[in-house]
């Protein structure tokens, strides 16, 4: 039987021996003493993987949140974000047998570099500023290295996917704290050389942190278990797979809409609000400030409504549908009415004005990026919940996240080549609007029907795969 069958008759509920399985979980090893126990001990290395992807991926988040990549010109970041997504969509479905090769640390080393080369590319055309091409491969560049490094970063169950998720998130927060305090007294509408040198020496860090770290076979438990040693599957089986998820789970295809948007709106919020009529300071605050509220969003949604185990478990997926759905016309009807007062051309005029953090109508405005936070992160949570509610086998919620991070960046991919034609901010804007509407609304039935959410009740949520940006 080949490789790719057995893991679709997985996928399709076939088991493997319990004996085997339960072998396997009773065998205990003997732990390193001293400094190499606490060292070598899981939530040690996947702390320092946290904060590899600090350092690359959250500093990539910081950029990217000051629209245009820091730019006066957003044109050329936007085309290199388009071809980042189409290439990260794509090498996904191959990053699982490479890394099976390569292994995950030396697989995630190669796949930081991508991030530094990105970050250059920056420096460059602020040096040189006919070389936008740069920036556009150097982006298709790191959607090949982002696939890899989000493969070889893997999941694992509660707290230990928060204490990655929050060391992580906080690169957003210190790499837009940085390019604030940088170019606080900056009177352009760009950002200067040194912010560049600093996220460049910033990722530089995170591409050596994985020479520290230990290959996941020497990672031994308190308990003296080893870590499970995760097999991904071949790009064969992961197309087989697909299939054998949307015959036996055809409800997934309701959230492919959900999928669609959950990148799509960053391309108005960081581009053509917060790139467009912002200081180069204020968009730094403004960034800051997005990032940081993100961080509470996750917790508000997740801790305090989806994750309440007296609540039966349909409730609580009407109650966080109830409350995004909620968001996204608070922060839409709110954005359309500063979005009618200003244009592409107008602007991209000489001397255009620009809201600056000490202009009375600065506080409004950075209210709403506080609040894009909340959505994003609202949405983000609330997508993997509902997939996690779905199903409790590890290998259809690999399916599922595939299907969201492939949609989701073919998504990303058509707004981010949109914005680099120049489509009209407005038009953005209303597709966007659009996008996340349909998306709550086709999602709605999940919410309606007891079957579709498993008839879990009293049983515990099988955390669902951890999501991430580029």
């Amino acid at each position: 039987m080949s490789d790719a069958q057995v893991q679709v008759e997985k996928l399709g509920g076939g088991s493997s021996s319990s004996e085997d399985s339960g072998s396997q979980r009773a065998e205990i090893f003997e732990r390193p003493t001293g400094w190499r126990g606490y060292y070598h001990h899981p939530v040690t290395q996947v702390s320092m993987l946290g904060f590899v992807c600090f350092m690359c991926p959250g500093m990539f988040n910081a950029l990217a949140g000051l629209g245009g990549g820091g730019q006066l010109n957003t044109k050329d970041q936007a085309n290199s974000n388009a071809t980042l997504n189409a290439t990260f969509a794509f090498f996904a479905f191959f990053s699982g047998s490479i890394t099976n090769v390569l292994g995950s640390r030396r697989t995630l080393m190669l796949a930081t570099w991508g991030y530094p080369l990105y970050i250059s590319s920056f420096l460059v055309v602020n040096i040189h500023s006919g070389a936008g091409a740069f920036v556009v491969t150097s982006g298709a560049i790191l959607g090949i290295c982002a696939a890899f490094l989000w493969t070889a970063q893997g999941s694992s169950e509660g707290h230990v996917i928060s204490i990655f998720w929050t060391i992580f998130n906080l690169g957003g927060v210190v790499g837009s704290a940085v390019a604030f305090g940088i170019n606080f007294k900056s009177t352009a509408n760009s950002v200067g050389n040194g912010t560049y040198v600093g996220f460049l020496i910033l990722t530089l860090i995170g591409v050596f942190l994985p020479l520290l770290m230990v290959n996941p076979d020497k990672m031994i438990r308190t308990d003296g278990t080893r870590v499970n040693l995760i097999s991904h599957p071949s790009w064969k089986t992961e197309f087989f797979s697909l299939f054998v998820a949307l015959k036996t789970d055809p409800w997934i295809i309701l959230l492919f809409p959900m999928f669609i948007a959950s990148n799509y709106f960053y391309t108005w919020q960081f581009n053509d609000y917060n790139g467009a009529i912002f200081t180069i300071r204020a968009r730094g605050l403004n960034n800051f400030m997005y990032w940081s509220s993100q961080i509470f969003g996750s917790i508000f949604i997740g801790y305090f409504v989806l994750d309440q185990k007296k609540v039966r478990r349909r409730v609580r997926a009407f109650y966080g549908w109830t409350l995004v759905f909620f968001m996204v016309f608070v922060v839409h009807v709110w954005a359309y009415f500063y979005q009618k007062t200003y244009t592409r051309a107008e602007e991209a005029a000489p001397g255009a004005y620009k809201i600056d953090i000490l202009d009375k109508n600065y506080a409004a405005h950075v209210w709403l990026m506080i609040f894009y936070g909340f959505l994003d992160s609202m949405w983000q949570t609330y997508a993997y919940w509902l997939m996690g509610a779905m199903s409790n086998d590890p290998a259809k919620l690999a399916v599922f996240t595939g299907f969201y991070k492939s949609l989701q960046s073919a998504g990303a991919a058509c707004v981010w080549a949109a914005d680099g034609a120049s489509a009209s901010y407005m038009n953005i804007f209303l597709s966007t609007w659009c996008l996340t509407v349909a998306g709550m609304i086709f999602a709605a039935p999940m919410e309606l029907e007891d079957e579709t959410l498993m008839q879990m009740a009293g049983v515990e949520q099988i955390e669902p795969p951890l999501a991430a940006t580029a």
